[in-house]
C-alpha cells in the first residue's frame, strides 16, 4: 500500500461512520473477486449509506488520483467488479431501500443495493413486476443489473433493464452528483444520459438512484416444451415462433450436448435422439391465453419435431423447468470452471451460429455446450475446459477468438447481458470501429477525467 493510499485511507476513516471502512487486507480479500473467478485485493473497501457518502469517497480518490471500482453483489461474470489496480472498492450494499413504491404511475424508486428478488416481491404486492428476471435474482442488486444491462429469459418480449429504466440519480468520476431521465413513461428534454449510463458497467458514473418503470403481471401464463431430432430444426422453430404475433414471454433453447447433460444429472424425461430442445412461455390476459398457444403450437411444429407437450397442471409445468434449471448444476458439476460467453446473432441465424460451435469444437478438441435465450438470439456459450491442463487452456482461448469471429461475421453482438469487463475488452474493436471508439473514450473523459472510475474495463488497453 502506497503511502498516498494510507493518507487517503485516514481521511476516508475521519469522514465517514464507524465500521464503513475496511483495511484490513483479510477483511477486504472478498470484496477483490466476482463470478469471473479473477481476483485482485482492494487497498480499501468502502460501505456507503447514501450520495453524500458517494461523493466524499469519490472526491477524495480524485484527489489522491487512487481507483474506485463500484461493487453491488459480486455476480458478474466478466470481472466488471474486481479491483485490478487495488484502490478503493465502493460496496453498494448498505444502500439498499425501496424508496417509493408508486401503482398508480406503475414506477418505483430504489437504492442501487438493493436486490432484484426484493424488487419482485415489493412489486407483486402491487400487481406488478420489473422485467429484468437474471438467473441470479434471489443475490444480484439493481444497481449491478444496470451496469451491464441486465436481461434474463423474459427479455424477449419485456425487454432488459435499458428498457425498463425511466430515470437515475449518479455520481460522476469528478464527485459531481447528476440526475438523468424522467417519472413518466415519455420525455425527450435534453441527451438520453440514462441509456448511457445503463450498461457502461461503472466506467462514468457511480449509480445512487433508479426510476424503475414496472410491469402488469399477466393473468396467466402457460408453458410448452418442444423437442427436435437436432439444434437446427428447433432454430428454425425459433424463428418461425419469432415471426407470428403471439410474442412469447420466454423462449429458451438448449443443444444435443446440453440435454445430453440433463438426461444423466436428473431425472427429466427425454426422448431419444434428442437434439434441440425449446422452452416456450406464452402470457397475457386469461380469456386470449388458449388462442397465444395455439398459434405458437401450430407454429412449433415442423420438420424434426419430435414431441411437443403443454402441461395442464402446475405440477407438470414446474417438471418442465426442472429440465432446464437441472442444466446449470450438470455443467458445474462437469466443468467448474468452464467458459462461459454469452453472445447474441440475428433469430435467424442461430442455426448458422451453432453448426460453426460444432465445427470450431471439433477443430479445436473442446466441447462446447450451447443453451440460452433463443428468442432475441442470446446464445450461451460453453466451453468445458480442465484449467490445469495448459494444452486444453490454450486451444479453448484459440477456439474463443474464433467464436467471437464467427458472431460478428452473422451481424451478431459479443455480449447481450453480462457485459464486457476484462474478460471481453480485448475483442472490443474488432466490433466497434475506431471513430465510435474513439469517440465512447472522449466520453469517459467527460464523465471521468481524472481516469479512476472502474479503470481497465471495457475498452481496450493501448
Amino acid at each position: 500500500m502506497s503511502r498516498l493510499t494510507r493518507r487517503l485511507i485516514t481521511k476516508l476513516v475521519e469522514l465517514l461512520p464507524k465500521g464503513a471502512v475496511l483495511t484490513d487486507s483479510a477483511d477486504c480479500w472478498a470484496y477483490g473477486y466476482d463470478n469471473s473467478r479473477s481476483h485482485s485485493v482492494p487497498d480499501v473497501v468502502v460501505f456507503p449509506a447514501d450520495v453524500h457518502q458517494v461523493q466524499a469517497c469519490v472526491r477524495l480518490c480524485n484527489e489522491f488520483k487512487v481507483p474506485i471500482v463500484p461493487r453491488g453483489r459480486g455476480t458478474g461474470t466478466t470481472g466488471g467488479a474486481v479491483p485490478v489496480r487495488g484502490g478503493l472498492v465502493l460496496a453498494m450494499e448498505r444502500m439498499d431501500r425501496i424508496l417509493v413504491v408508486d401503482p398508480a404511475n406503475r414506477v418505483m424508486v430504489v437504492e442501487p443495493g438493493v436486490t432484484n428478488q426484493a424488487i419482485q416481491e415489493a412489486a407483486a404486492s402491487s400487481g406488478l413486476f420489473w422485467p429484468p428476471d437474471p438467473t441470479s435474482a434471489a443475490f444480484c442488486s439493481v444497481g449491478g443489473n444496470l451496469a451491464c444491462n441486465a436481461a434474463g429469459p423474459h427479455a424477449v418480449k419485456y425487454g432488459s433493464t435499458r428498457d425498463n429504466t425511466l430515470g437515475v440519480r449518479a455520481v460522476t468520476g469528478a464527485g459531481e452528483a447528476i440526475s438523468a431521465g424522467v417519472y413518466t413513461t415519455k420525455g425527450v428534454v435534453g441527451y438520453d444520459l440514462t441509456r448511457l449510463l445503463i450498461g457502461s458497467e461503472g466506467t462514468l458514473a457511480i449509480i445512487t438512484e433508479a426510476t424503475l418503470k414496472l410491469t402488469p403481471l399477466p393473468e396467466a401464463r402457460r408453458v410448452l416444451q418442444a423437442i427436435y431430432t437436432d439444434v437446427e430444426t428447433a432454430a428454425a422453430a425459433v424463428a418461425r415462433i419469432m415471426g407470428q404475433p403471439a410474442t412469447p414471454c420466454a423462449l429458451e433453447m438448449m443443444d444435443g450436448q446440453a440435454i445430453e447433460m440433463i438426461r444423466s444429472y436428473s431425472n427429466a424425461h427425454l426422448p431419444e435422439g434428442a437434439g434441440g430442445l425449446l422452452m416456450i412461455e406464452v402470457d397475457g390476459s386469461a380469456a386470449g391465453l388458449d388462442e397465444a398457444v395455439a398459434r405458437v403450437t401450430r407454429t412449433a411444429q415442423g420438420e424434426g419435431l419430435l414431441e411437443l407437450h403443454v402441461p395442464i397442471t402446475k405440477a407438470e409445468t414446474e417438471a418442465l423447468w426442472a429440465t432446464r434449471k437441472a442444466l446449470s448444476p450438470a455443467l458445474r458439476h462437469v466443468a467448474p470452471k468452464k467458459i462461459n460467453e454469452d453472445v447474441v446473432v440475428p433469430v435467424s441465424r442461430i442455426a448458422e451460429l451453432i453448426a460453426g460451435l460444432r465445427r470450431l469444437g471439433g477443430e479445436h478438441g473442446i466441447t462446447i455446450v450451447n443453451f440460452g435465450h433463443a428468442g432475441n438470439g442470446n446464445i450461451h456459450v460453453n466451453l468445458l475446459i480442465d484449467p490445469s491442463d495448459p494444452v486444453q487452456v490454450a486451444a479453448a482461448h484459440h477456439c474463443l477468438d474464433q467464436v467471437f469471429d464467427l458472431v460478428l461475421r452473422l451481424g451478431g453482438t459479443l455480449s447481450g447481458e453480462h457485459g464486457v469487463g476484462m474478460q471481453k475488452r480485448d475483442f472490443v474493436n474488432r466490433e466497434i470501429d475506431p471513430p465510435t471508439l474513439a469517440l465512447m473514450r472522449q466520453i469517459k473523459t467527460i464523465f471521468d477525467p481524472r481516469g479512476i472510475l472502474n479503470p481497465d474495463k471495457v475498452f481496450p488497453i493501448k
